[in-house]
């Protein structure tokens, strides 16, 4: 308990370099501890606000606990915590409990930033490091749903690709509070297989190692791939970074023809591929995964209701050789399965929107795969016009929120009865869900309405609402 009585006495700036030189060797190899995690309380948070770091499983027998700014910059300490002598440092603007908790008041934009928790023994090594980011917005999107309700998908676009064409591989339902997010080439997260990542605070892309040259990343989520070789086909990972420090991955597969191969010898030369008809389906309605150049002299198939082939996502086995259909729980009662190696689902619901496998076994014991994906649509529900003012310095903000349920939808807004040209003084949420206008006119008046329509293709338009 010395070395932190002695920090104390010294005043705030000393134990920073002291904490560092003594845990130097340990800092910065240092993995986050699994058990100790840090909740935002509001999870979103206003400039202006105050916002609680809350502690959870903090670490037993601890000598004292310190709050950085950062994420292995131990200079920018903010504030500790002496256990034994119940000692407090820090600055006006902070609140600190013997949980480890933490509380800002009156955050700023410059609060923007990663913070560290870390814990320290008696001998001032570190026990524990957690780190999490605090994003403050100026104002918060209300869409009538939440930001994490839905996992995000990707759509290959088109779904198969000529040779010497590109493709886009579109992310949908992208959370509002995206940080960042990464891509690899293949199915896993491997640093050697990472094309690129965009830092969304940074509006800029680093490319990695599996990187080609001619991928392009968006801000959006989008990946771009320009002139398409057969080299590209095959599976592609994203992972999804969101300011509460979380992370989701996402798959999909390009699938690649070789225009030379169709033409000129198209039995013997063409991939196994799969195709979903149809792509996007109206919930209740039947979708029919057809395969096309399935192998000669099949022993068996196999299905699976994921991009991993294992017993626990099997949907059916087929013997081609002795006619034997197998199948796996409740998809017998609702699935067809063809000896080409088609699979029907019917009555779809949406969690059936996934990624299948198609696993194949010839007399030689050669082993081929494809996969599929397609998407399931409820009918949209009609959405309708959400109106705040708001008056900050004589300077006067509406906001207009398209509230609606509904996920995996595009949203359009228009102004009396027009599609709405956007100005300098007007700002979208990233999902269109939210229009906001600063320093209102005379010109703004008139009638704002919004259309919500799913990738089935199904719409509906809010009632038009008048402003003022």
């Amino acid at each position: 308990m010395e070395v932190f009585v002695l920090l104390f006495c010294q005043g705030f700036a000393p134990w920073q370099g002291v904490l560092l030189t003594a845990s130097l060797l340990t800092c910065w190899h240092l993995s986050t501890t699994s058990e100790v995690t840090i909740e935002l309380v509001p999870p979103q948070v206003v400039k202006g606000e105050d916002v609680l770091f809350l502690v959870h499983n903090l670490p037993e027998n601890l000598t004292a606990f310190a709050w950085f700014k950062g994420r292995t910059n131990m200079k920018r300490g903010i504030a500790l915590y002496a256990l034994a002598s119940d000692i407090h440092i820090h600055s006006d603007r902070e609140t600190l409990y013997s949980n480890g908790s933490l509380i800002i008041h009156n955050v700023t934009r410059k609060d923007r930033d990663y913070y560290t928790l870390r814990t320290f023994n008696r001998h001032a090594k570190t026990v524990s490091s957690t780190t999490t980011f605090l994003h403050v917005n100026l104002f918060l999107w209300n869409c009538g749903r939440f930001v994490t309700s839905a996992q995000p998908s990707i759509e290959s676009l088109p779904s198969v690709i000529t040779e010497g064409q590109q493709v886009l591989l579109h992310v949908h339902n992208i959370p509002e509070n995206l940080q960042g997010f990464l891509w690899f080439k293949g199915m896993t997260v491997f640093r050697h297989l990472e094309i690129g990542r965009y830092i969304i605070g940074r509006k800029s892309a680093v490319f990695g190692p599996a990187h080609s040259g001619r991928e392009k990343l968006y801000s959006d989520g989008t990946l771009m791939i320009e002139n398409v070789t057969q080299e590209d086909a095959g599976l592609y990972t994203l992972r999804v970074l969101g300011t509460d420090m979380k992370s989701e991955e996402a798959h999909v597969e390009i699938q690649v023809n070789n225009p030379h191969f169709q033409c000129c010898n198209p039995a013997t030369s063409s991939k196994l591929m799969v195709e979903a008809v149809p792509r996007y389906a109206a919930e209740g309605k039947s979708v029919l995964l057809l395969v096309r150049n399935l192998p000669e002299e099949l022993i068996s198939f196999a299905w699976y209701n994921s991009m991993y082939r294992v017993p626990a996502f099997k949907i059916v086995d087929y013997h081609v050789i002795w006619n034997i259909t197998t199948w796996v729980h409740e998809y017998g009662r609702r699935g067809m399965v063809y000896a080409n190696g088609s699979l029907l689902l019917q009555n779809v619901v949406e969690e059936d929107a996934r990624m299948y496998t198609l696993e194949t076994l010839n007399v030689n014991y050669t082993v081929e795969r494809a996969h599929v994906q397609f998407y399931v649509n409820k009918a949209v529900t009609q959405p309708f016009v959400q109106i705040t003012d708001t008056t900050v310095n004589a300077h006067r903000s509406v906001t207009f929120t398209c509230v609606t349920p509904d996920m995996a939808i595009s949203i359009l807004w228009f102004f009396n009865s027009h599609t709405l040209k956007p100005t300098e003084r007007m700002t979208l949420s990233s999902t269109k869900c939210g229009l906001r206008i600063d320093d209102v006119r005379s010109e703004d008046a008139g009638e704002y309405q919004c259309v919500v329509t799913n990738r089935a293709g199904d719409a509906k338009a809010s009632h038009p609402v008048r402003w003022p």
